[in-house]
């Protein structure tokens, strides 16, 4: 038996999707304007979306209570980026970045807690130390050869193809820290992942400053797969691609470095897929690509499903599709 989906499957702006499973159910995790929660003004980051079959889906609330900030500015004045949510000890543990809005640069990876995966989380912190500077797109990910925990996420490097790459963190046994320094996992090479050129940043002109972001770790056939996105997330040029390795922290290793080998623009259609997830579908082997693209006008980023196939080649994806297609169901 099947389900029928056609992408979006969910018409609200909903970027930058993580998905979790957990007892039978898919929880939903996104990117996007802070939600009124208690009808008193009361404030939520992170929109939750629940489904039995990865296709209908249905709002639950929001993830994070957003309280009133120290400098006295209202909850809506700072950004909330990129949730991810592991479940560990029979606690869920939502991992994400925040900062004042207009002030990008002051991203900082939080991590939250809570007794069920819909909430509500309560905030425990920053994860990594200050020294880390800019840090985004948090994932957590557990080695299922001994268990450990690990922490990926982006940050910026400033040498040799500037710009934003990724990084891995070991985390302490409460899942609350870093439990040691971070170590680079991938950063740019190919044109394709430039962000912008000639862009000012950090107080200097920059030729072309680049981006790999929205890691995402899978373990298969003994071996570890790590999903990035590249380029201008605001563009139709935004897509996937994906390198390996034989350990967690490396070394890794990019697929070919022409385009994006995993999701790329559907010309008029679907532009700038991107920020995937994984989760294995319904029928319990199906492993399913989720992520957000733009519509042809650009008016939003919406979440997307596809299955995702392991191929000779390396994983592939089908979408991104605009049509009706089959979800298996077991």
């Amino acid at each position: 038996m099947a389900w029928t989906y056609q992408n979006p499957v969910w018409p609200g702006y909903f970027a930058d999707p993580f998905v979790l499973r957990w007892r039978g159910e898919y929880f939903a995790y996104g990117t996007g304007e802070t939600l009124e929660v208690d009808g008193r003004g009361g404030e939520g980051a992170f929109q939750v979306l629940r489904s039995l079959d990865l296709v209908s889906w249905q709002p639950v609330g929001a993830a994070l209570p957003v309280k009133q900030a120290e400098t006295g500015e209202a909850g809506g004045a700072w950004s909330f980026w990129a949730p991810e949510v592991a479940e560990h000890g029979g606690m869920f543990y939502l991992y994400y970045s925040t900062a004042p809005k207009e002030r990008d640069e002051l991203h900082r990876l939080h991590v939250a807690v809570a007794e069920h995966p819909a909430g509500p989380f309560h905030d425990c912190g920053v994860v990594l130390p200050e020294s880390e500077g800019f840090c985004i797109d948090a994932h957590p990910f557990r080695d299922p050869q001994d268990g450990r925990w690990y922490l990926f996420f982006a940050k910026d490097f400033f040498d040799e193809r500037a710009g934003t790459g990724l990084a891995v963190v070991r985390l302490t046994a409460d899942m609350l820290q870093a439990a040691g320094a971070s170590q680079p996992v991938l950063r740019a090479n190919a044109d394709w992942q430039i962000y912008e050129r000639n862009r000012t940043l950090y107080g200097q002109r920059w030729s072309a400053w680049h981006t790999v972001e929205g890691p995402c770790v899978v373990a298969h056939a003994g071996r570890y797969c790590c999903f990035y996105s590249g380029g201008n997330w605001q563009t139709q040029d935004y897509g996937v691609s994906y390198a390996v390795a034989d350990h967690p922290e490396g070394p890794w290793e990019h697929a070919d470095a022409g385009e994006p080998r995993v999701l790329g623009q559907r010309s008029g259609e679907v532009l700038g897929p991107g920020h995937n997830s994984y989760v294995i579908g319904p029928d319990g082997e199906t492993g399913v690509l989720v992520y957000h693209a733009w519509d042809s006008r650009r008016t939003a980023r919406r979440m997307c499903i596809d299955p995702l196939t392991w191929t000779e080649a390396g994983p592939r994806c089908a979408g991104p599709t605009t049509t009706a297609q089959v979800m298996p169901r077991g």
